[in-house]
């Protein structure tokens, strides 16, 4: 079980590692801030609907204050600010249905939302140190980024048109990467594990923007609407509630990200499906977590980037790997370093469809078979 001081243990070597790494696990509080715009003449019925929804949210685990602020200058433009113990309780509540069904009465009053998650690193008072950082529960020392943000979407689709969804989905024509003078599409990767599909995107700049620029294009357009009449969840896209319902319930994001400082320009790209048992997928991303941000200072292992996306019990973890899987034995490739975390993986996996193991290797290689997804495209933009 991780700790509060294993967490700030793991700050402390973030501090000589020069690695990028962003992560929600390292027991930092959290503040997020939602901006909204209000249409003219709601805000009445704004205010009456975040009082209901403040009075939910406060028995919520992990929430620990929340205020709301109307601006000066414009009575439409709200600011909402919370604060939470650490970023995981947070993204448990923001990603259920419990938190699509209490937000539904604002969405009549609202025009426009954003949503932005910040890690404690600081605050007045002088910096603290010590067990008193522990008990504060500060982000010890700034992580290191690389400019890239990383986003998921997750669907399923009927079963008996995988083969048709994959068609559609690999023969798009690729939209106009750059959407801004600051924003630019990098990469887009897609994988499908049975009926589950999985769209990993990566954006320099404003990722809200570059989807937004991505919905707008006629042939990303046309690849939404032939795959249509294969999803197991309905959705218009003509209705734009039907379509944010969608969307809302099929987004993966990304709960930790590392890459070695060494990089090699020949990598492969694969993607693992870990299905966690019932309430266990935060657990397990955390786990995986964990091996991967050990692991990118091992300059024998031929994991170079991982990203590990997270909703409920849906788990993926997409991965750069030297030399392909080939070049990587099974361990590496599930994200593991010890045999003991085979044992701590299969508790928190709902393994029913696996064959029953015969010894640790055969355990190894067969959660590999159960978790690696078959990959339908994955695109470049140049000078990505």
């Amino acid at each position: 079980m991780t700790t509060t001081s294993d967490r700030v243990a793991g700050s402390r070597a973030r501090q000589t590692s020069h690695h990028v790494s962003q992560s929600v696990f390292d027991g930092s509080r959290l503040r997020v801030v939602l901006l909204v715009d209000v249409h003219d003449g709601a805000q009445q019925e704004f205010l009456e609907a975040y009082e209901q929804l403040c009075n939910q949210v406060a028995s919520v685990p992990g929430h620990v204050s929340d205020q709301l602020c109307q601006s000066i200058e414009n009575p439409s433009q709200w600011l909402i600010t919370s604060e939470w113990e650490s970023a995981p309780p947070f993204l448990a509540w923001v990603n259920s249905e419990d938190h699509v069904r209490m937000v539904e009465p604002l969405h009549s009053c609202v025009r426009d939302t954003r949503s932005l998650r910040f890690h404690v690193v600081r605050e007045t008072g002088g910096p603290a140190t010590g067990a008193d950082a522990a008990e504060r529960r500060l982000q010890r020392a700034p992580r290191i980024g690389d400019g890239v943000i990383r986003h998921a979407l997750t669907f399923t689709v009927k079963p008996g048109s995988e083969e048709i969804v994959a068609k559609i989905l690999a023969d798009y024509e690729s939209p106009e990467p750059q959407v801004d003078d600051t924003t630019r599409l990098c990469r887009t990767s897609l994988f499908m594990h049975g009926n589950r599909v999985v769209r990993a995107v990566e954006v320099r700049g404003d990722l809200l923007a570059a989807l937004r620029h991505v919905a707008r294009q006629p042939e990303v357009r046309a690849v939404e609407e032939a795959i249509n009449p294969h999803l197991e969840q309905d959705r218009d896209l003509n209705d734009p509630e039907s379509a944010r319902m969608f969307f809302t319930r099929a987004a993966l994001p990304a709960v930790h990200h590392v890459m070695a400082e060494r990089q090699d320009a020949q990598t492969e790209r694969y993607a693992l499906y870990y299905p966690a048992r019932p309430e266990h997928g935060m657990k397990l991303a955390e786990l995986l977590a964990r091996q991967d941000e050990a692991a990118a200072d091992d300059s024998q292992n031929p994991v170079l980037r991982s990203t590990i996306f997270q909703r409920d019990d849906v788990v993926v973890r997409l991965i750069d790997v030297r030399g392909g899987l080939e070049a990587a034995g099974p361990a590496q490739v599930l994200g593991l370093s010890r045999s003991e975390q085979v044992s701590e993986l299969t508790t928190l996996l709902d393994t029913t469809d696996a064959a029953a193991p015969s010894s640790a290797d055969d355990l190894l290689r067969g959660v590999v078979e159960l978790a690696r997804m078959d990959l339908v495209t994955d695109r470049r933009s140049p000078d990505a």
